[in-house]
């Protein structure tokens, strides 16, 4: 009996230290993953359709998304945005630089 709960114990432990250290390696990582999330183009959306110039934030915002565009270029709400031409302008001038996946059409 002795000896199972010090191989339970032991199996628990060594499951924690390996928890923790999956821990410090997600936690090493995360500043260099970027988070998609298409929510951020919201600041943006008037600039898009309409011809004024995008705010600060939203180039901001717009930047932190950069590496997201082509997976957001699927979204149900926010993808039609990035399929207009308004979306193009408001890269621009916020210096975003397309990737491959965006094609605009002047």
């Amino acid at each position: 009996m002795e000896n199972s709960v010090f191989t339970v114990l032991s199996v628990m432990m060594l499951l924690l230290l390996g928890t923790r250290h999956l821990q410090r390696v997600e936690a090493l990582q995360l500043p260099t993953i970027s988070w998609c999330d298409p929510v951020e183009l919201s600041w943006c959306l008037q600039a898009v359709v309409s011809t004024i110039p995008p705010t600060a934030k939203c180039c901001k915002k717009l930047k932190g998304q950069e590496s997201c565009l082509c997976s957001e270029l699927g979204d149900p709400t926010f993808g039609g945005y990035i399929k207009l031409p308004g979306f193009k302008n408001v890269c621009t001038t916020c210096n975003v630089t397309f990737p491959d996946c965006l094609q605009f059409s002047d």
